[in-house]
C-alpha cells in the first residue's frame, strides 16, 4: 500500500507509523516527491488499509493493485532519477552507454573508452564474465578484465557497467563496477537477483528472451524487495519466429513500461538486431518511443572482436549515432546527458568587487565563480557585487562561452556560475535560457542586477582624434549607437566580448583602435578612458543568474522569494489561461512570461515564467501540483532570493 503522509506530520507520528507497519511485517520505504511524501509499505500482511488511514499524520492510503509493488507507478508517481557517478539516469536525459561486448585486454578497453568519451557517451560497458551459448566461445577475462575496465573508466571519467552471472562473483565485482548488469538469461535467476539486490548498488535488468512485461517487472521487484534502490530496465529484444534479426525489439514495451513503472528504461539495439547496420535506426526508434537511453556495442576493430563482432559499431558509426541522438532528443523533449569537462584553468582572486588586482590562489582556499568573458567583463563585476561580504576569498574563473560556465559548475571546477539572463533594453539572452534546460543538474540559486555604463577606451597615448576603428560586443555597439553615429568616419567592428575588446587593444598597442566597455575594465588592462557614459539610454540594466548544483546555496539561511519555471501547454484553446489561473489562485505573482520555440518541434513553444513565491512552501507545492495537471514538462529552474534594486556598475 501507499501511505500518503500529511504535509505537517510530526517526527513522532512518522516514527510511530513506521513502527506500526514494521511490526505487522511490512517493508517500509519513504519516498519524498515534488508535492507529497509517502511510505511505501510492501508485504503479505492482511492489515485493513482503513486501520492505517486512522493513524495520526496519515492523509490517505492507496492500495497497490499490481503484483509488482515497489516497481509500480502506483508506488511512485514521478519518474525515478538517480546518480551513477557524474551521470544521472532518468528524467528528461538520454543516457548513452557504450563499449565492447567483452573486455579483451588493457589496450583494447582503453581505446574503447577513449572512443566512447570522445563521441559523447557517458558510461562504459564491457563484459568480464560472459555467458555464452557455446562452451567453446570466449568466456571473458574475469577479475583481470574488471581491473582493465575500471582503469579505463577512471581515465576517461566514465562509470562502468558489467554483467554478473553468478552470486559468487558479487564480492569481487562490487569493487570494480558502478552498475551491475543482469543479463537476459538470468532475468529469472531469483537467487542472483536476491544477492545483487542486497548489494544496494545500481542494477540494469535486461528483459528475458521470452519474458512478458509483467515477468520483467516482477524480476525488478525481486531486486527492489531485497534492497536495491536504483534499478534500470533494459529492453534488448525478445525471441520470435523472425530470422532476419537476432531478436525482435519489442518497441511497444517502452511506452507500456513507462506507464506501468517509475523505473528508467534503456534500449539495447545491438542485441535486438544483431547487425550493426540496423543498430542506429533501431536505437533512434527506441529514443522516439520514450526510452531513457541506449546501451550499444562499439569496438576499434569490430571484425576482429572476441565476441558479437557483427552487431558492434565501428567508431565512426558510433559518432554518427551520437550526432543523430543529439538532433532527435529535442524533438521528443529530451536532452542528451553529457560528462562534465575534465580540465579547467586555475581561478584567480577578486581582491575588490570591481575585479581588479587579481593573483593566483589555491583553489581550496576560496569560493570560485565562473563567468563568460575576459577579465573586467560585466559578468565579473556582477559576481563581485553578488558575493561581496562572503566569508573568505572569492575567485573568478573566466570562460570563453556561456556553455563553458555551465560546464565548470557541473564538473565542480567552479562552486558557482554567473550568466546574464535579461537586459532592460535588449531583452532576454535566449542562449542562456536554452542552456538552463540543457543542464538539468544545475539550478538558479540567486540573482543580481547591475547598471550597464559604457565608456570609450583606448591606449594610454590615444585621443578621440586618433581613433579610426571601434570594437565591442554586438549589444554594446547597439547600446551606444547615438554616440557612434556622431563619428561616421569610424569603422565599427563586432567583437566576442566587451572586456575582451579592451584586452585586444592592449595587445595591439594601436592608438587608432578603441573599445567600448566598462570604465573599470580600463583599470584592469592599464588602458585610458577617452569618454565615459556613451550609452544612448542611461536606464540600461542587466539581470544575472547565479548557478549551482546539488542544492548548494550562497546563503543557506536566505528565504527564497522568487522561482523560475518552464513548461509547455497542450494545443487546446485556453491552455495558457489555465496555467495563469493556477498562478492567480495560488497567489504566485507573475513577474515575467516569455515563450521560446521548442528545438526540433516547429511552431511549438515552451514558456518561461518568473513568479514571486507565496507565503508558504506548502502553497507553492500545491501550485506546482496543479500546474502539472495543465502543463507538459513542468520544471522548476530554481528558487532564490530576489535581488535588490539595480545598482550602478
Amino acid at each position: 500500500m501507499v501511505v500518503v503522509l500529511e504535509q505537517n506530520i510530526t517526527s513522532r507520528d512518522k516514527e510511530a507509523l513506521r513502527a506500526f507497519l514494521l511490526e505487522r511485517g511490512f517493508q517500509v520505504r519513504e519516498v519524498v516527491g515534488e508535492s507529497e511524501t509517502i511510505f511505501g509499505a510492501v508485504g503479505s500482511s492482511g492489515v485493513d488499509h482503513r486501520e492505517v488511514e486512522m493513524l495520526a499524520g496519515v492523509a490517505r492510503v492507496v492500495p497497490i493493485s499490481k503484483p509488482y509493488k515497489l516497481a509500480s507507478r502506483e508506488f511512485k508517481k514521478e519518474d525515478s532519477v538517480f546518480p551513477v557517478g557524474p551521470v544521472k539516469i532518468g528524467g528528461n536525459r538520454v543516457v548513452v552507454i557504450a563499449g565492447p561486448c567483452a573486455v579483451e585486454g588493457r589496450e583494447e578497453i582503453l581505446e574503447c573508452a577513449r572512443i566512447v568519451a570522445a563521441a559523447g557517451g557517458v558510461m562504459l560497458r564491457g563484459g568480464a564474465y560472459k555467458p555464452r551459448t557455446s562452451p567453446y566461445s570466449f568466456q571473458g577475462l574475469g577479475e583481470e578484465g574488471l581491473r582493465y575496465l575500471k582503469d579505463a573508466g577512471e581515465r576517461y571519467g566514465l562509470p562502468v557497467v558489467s554483467e554478473i552471472v553468478s552470486p559468487a562473483q558479487a564480492d569481487t565485482m562490487r569493487d570494480y563496477v558502478d552498475v551491475f548488469q543482469i543479463g537476459a538469461r538470468n532475468m529469472q535467476n531469483f537467487e542472483l537477483l536476491k544477492t545483487v539486490g542486497a548489494l544496494v548498488r545500481p542494477v540494469m535488468l535486461k528483459r528475458g528472451l521470452c519474458a512478458t512485461i509483467e515477468e520483467w517487472l516482477m524480476a525488478a521487484e525481486y531486486l527492489l524487495a531485497h534492497g536495491a534502490e536504483d534499478v534500470i530496465l533494459c529492453e534488448r529484444g525478445i525471441r520470435t519466429f523472425e530470422t532476419y534479426t537476432r531478436n525482435s525489439l519489442d518497441i511497444s514495451s517502452i511506452p507500456v513500461v513507462k506507464k506501468l513503472s517509475h523505473l528508467p528504461v534503456l534500449v539495447d539495439p545491438s542485441h535486438a538486431t544483431g547487425l550493426r547496420d540496423q543498430v542506429i535506426p533501431v536505437g533512434l526508434a527506441g529514443i522516439a518511443a520514450g526510452a531513457d537511453g541506449l546501451i550499444v556495442e562499439v569496438h576499434p576493430d569490430p571484425p576482429h572482436a572476441a565476441s558479437d563482432g557483427p552487431q558492434t559499431l565501428f567508431p565512426e558509426q558510433f559518432e554518427k549515432l551520437m550526432r543523430d541522438i543529439t538532433a532527435l532528443s529535442p524533438v521528443v523533449g529530451r536532452e542528451v546527458a553529457r560528462l562534465p569537462a575534465r580540465k579547467r584553468p586555475d581561478p584567480v582572486t577578486l581582491t575588490s568587487a570591481a575585479g581588479g588586482g587579481q593573483t593566483g590562489v589555491d583553489r581550496n582556499d576560496q569560493l570560485t565563480v565562473a563567468f563568460q568573458g575576459a577579465r573586467g567583463a560585466y559578468s565579473e563585476i556582477a559576481l563581485g557585487r553578488f558575493f561581496e561580504g562572503q566569508p573568505g576569498r572569492v575567485g573568478s574563473l573566466p570562460a570563453t562561452a556561456f556553455r563553458n560556465v555551465f560546464e565548470a559548475v557541473l564538473d565542480g571546477t567552479a562552486d558557482y556560475g554567473i550568466v546574464p539572463l535579461e537586459n532592460s533594453l535588449m531583452g532576454s539572452i535566449h542562449q542562456n535560457y536554452d542552456l538552463l534546460l540543457a543542464y538539468p543538474d544545475l539550478e538558479i540559486v540567486g540573482e543580481t542586477h547591475i547598471r550597464i555604463e559604457h565608456s570609450l577606451i583606448g591606449t594610454p597615448d590615444a585621443t578621440i582624434e586618433t581613433i579610426r576603428e571601434v570594437i565591442s560586443q554586438g549589444p554594446g555597439i547597439e547600446q551606444c549607437r547615438d554616440f557612434l553615429d556622431t563619428h561616421p568616419q569610424w569603422t565599427v567592428t563586432p567583437f566576442y566580448d566587451t572586456a575582451g575588446a579592451v584586452a585586444r587593444i592592449k595587445e595591439a598597442g594601436d592608438a587608432s583602435l578603441a573599445a567600448i566597455a566598462n570604465s573599470r575594465t580600463a583599470e584592469v588592462y592599464g588602458m585610458k578612458v577617452l569618454k565615459q557614459g556613451i550609452e544612448s539610454n542611461p536606464r540600461n540594466y542587466t539581470r544575472f543568474a547565479i548557478l549551482a548544483r546539488d542544492g548548494r546555496r550562497p546563503d543557506p539561511l536566505a528565504e527564497a522569494t522568487m522561482a523560475a519555471l518552464v513548461f509547455s501547454t497542450p494545443d487546446t484553446p485556453g491552455a495558457l489561461f489555465e496555467c495563469m489561473r493556477v498562478l492567480a489562485e495560488r497567489k504566485l505573482n507573475l513577474k515575467k512570461l516569455e515563450s521560446r520555440p521548442i528545438l526540433g518541434q516547429p511552431w511549438q513553444y515552451r514558456f518561461y515564467a518568473d513568479v514571486q513565491m507565496p507565503a508558504s512552501e506548502e502553497e507553492f507545492a500545491r501550485a506546482l501540483h496543479e500546474l502539472e495537471g495543465v502543463t507538459r514538462g513542468l520544471r522548476v529552474l530554481g528558487r532564490y532570493r530576489g535581488s535588490r534594486e539595480p545598482v550602478s556598475a
